[in-house]
């Protein structure tokens, strides 16, 4: 067995911010007027987080809006599916770059891309 390379850590690092971010944030009440307020919130979050240096949260508006006109009341709760997330990781001089979106009605966490980190 070897230790992980620094790449293969920088991708953990980036799943444990993923798995934080959405087990942390999932059924939250949130409403149009709320959703930029929520979405900086998590961001600010997440950068806390060692390695982790920048994330980007969109909360899909449009989709909200869809999901509360079709519920009960004036809010719904956050999910996967009204997400769009990017988040940076550096380790030891690697860069993740990960994302959360929408695909086939699935909120899909994947690596976009690993390289070195510019200086």
């Amino acid at each position: 067995m070897s230790d992980p390379t620094d790449s293969e850590v920088a991708c953990f690092e980036a799943g444990v911010k993923f798995g934080s971010l959405y087990h942390q944030f999932a059924g939250t009440p949130v409403s149009p007027d709320s959703a930029e307020s929520l979405a900086r919130a998590m961001e600010a979050a997440i950068e806390n987080q060692p390695h982790c240096t920048s994330v980007s949260v969109d909360i899909r508006e449009e989709a909200l809006r869809d999901a509360i006109d079709e519920g009960p009341a004036a809010y719904t709760e956050l999910t996967g599916a009204f997400l769009d997330v990017e988040l940076v990781v550096v380790y030891e001089g690697r860069e993740v770059v990960a994302r959360m979106e929408m695909t086939d009605g699935y909120p899909l966490m994947r690596v976009a891309s690993v390289r070195d980190a510019e200086a």
